[in-house]
């Protein structure tokens, strides 16, 4: 069973690898090379960081080479996301500190960075082949004991990376998702005109 043709329908011309972006759910029985998966995670290291505070952090499981790893960040998952994130090559849970120093005063910017560095690592797992699956469907409290996650740090989001496998393996009410039509909202929705609600011209 092949997918349908995912790239996304833009009003203008975006990279090919940010229109080939999609959150897939079906993952190839198949090893991240390590020189690869390093390429994600400097590319994650590299992001925009506001006073360069960097407050990203990840722990990460690879399924191949630390079961018992994949196994503890798997029961953290909501059991809808672990139907299929099961499959995946690796799974992260990405943690901030919003706090930065003790007494110090508290980064605004700590989990918008980290959507950034997520956002850096998303596109470069594509130019690698990869596809990644973010998820807010996770227990963040189960994160923090299962993982040992220190007080002061949050875990902010979770995700799958894998190769894509063929569709057919997922579950037939998956499945239908998958196959979906990708969809978003007109520009004109988001984007306003010098003040808010005021239509951009361009976009109206």
């Amino acid at each position: 069973m092949a997918y349908p043709d995912k790239r996304a329908d833009t009003a203008f011309p975006i990279h090919e690898l940010l229109a080939s972006r999609w959150s897939p759910r079906a993952f190839a029985d198949r090893a991240i090379p390590a020189d690869v998966l390093g390429s994600l995670f400097e590319a994650a290291r590299w992001a925009p960081s506001s006073r360069n505070l960097q407050p990203w952090h990840f722990v990460i499981a690879a399924r191949h080479r630390d079961p018992a790893g994949f196994a503890r960040i798997l029961g953290t998952l909501m059991e809808g996301n672990q139907i299929w994130a099961q499959h995946a090559s690796l799974l992260l849970i990405a943690v901030t500190k919003p706090k930065p120093d003790e007494g110090g005063r508290a980064n605004p910017y700590a989990h918008y960075d980290v959507g950034q560095a997520i956002a850096h690592l998303s596109i470069q797992a594509l130019a690698c082949g990869l596809y990644i699956h973010q998820m807010g469907g996770f227990r963040r409290d189960a994160a923090r004991e299962a993982l040992a996650i220190p007080a002061g740090y949050d875990p902010v989001v979770s995700a799958a990376i894998g190769y894509l496998a063929d569709p057919s393996a997922l579950p037939e009410e998956i499945r239908d998702r998958e196959l979906a039509p990708r969809s978003r909202n007109s520009l004109s929705e988001h984007v306003f005109g010098g003040t808010w609600g005021a239509p951009f011209p361009d976009y109206a």
